[in-house]
């Protein structure tokens, strides 16, 4: 019996602005944020209450007004992208993703002038911090850091919400951002 050929799915834009400091990079989104066409759109997914805990001062719009969260965030300094521009995958979990194409980081690179760290929303997003950094072409130059920080997925229920955010706040206060 012959095996389906899975479709390939295509991630979302970056997130960023020119006042971008540190740039969260993800691996690929998962099926809920494809569906609805944002970030970190699965409502278990802890990264926008991580952000808001973050920044009680600043009250996170509504999960229903994405683009004044997108503004909101990008307000804290703050960009998102993902390792990946498109893979195939069944479901959302990041062992699952097959044939993989990297994003061009080169690229988006030219957009955040003022980029001070890349930090990694997991260890599937880590393990491209390598390639990544010399795609920007960083490659020994320790001006822009890279941060693995603790995934805000639902997957990653052996970190509670708690050491989570305790681990971001960590990450973000050397640039600034907390």
């Amino acid at each position: 019996m012959a095996e389906a050929k899975s479709t390939e799915l295509a991630g979302l834009p970056p997130l960023v602005s020119a006042g971008t400091r540190v740039l969260v990079l993800g691996s690929f989104p998962g099926v809920a944020s494809l569906r609805a066409a944002q970030y970190y759109g699965h409502p278990q997914n802890q990264f926008w209450r991580i952000l808001a805990a973050l920044w009680p001062q600043h009250p996170l719009p509504g999960r229903d007004d994405y683009p004044s969260r997108c503004q909101w965030l990008m307000e804290r300094r703050l960009g998102i992208w993902d390792v990946y521009s498109a893979c195939e995958r069944e479901g959302s979990l990041d062992a699952n993703i097959r044939n993989a194409r990297v994003n061009d980081f080169a690229a988006l690179h030219r957009q955040i002038p003022q980029l001070a760290a890349i930090a990694h929303n997991g260890g599937e997003s880590f393990r491209y911090a390598k390639a990544v950094r010399v795609s920007l072409g960083l490659h020994g130059d320790d001006r822009i850091a890279s941060l693995r920080l603790p995934s805000t997925s639902p997957a990653n229920a052996s970190w509670s919400f708690d050491k989570k955010l305790d681990a971001w706040r960590a990450a973000l206060a050397p640039y600034g951002l907390v």
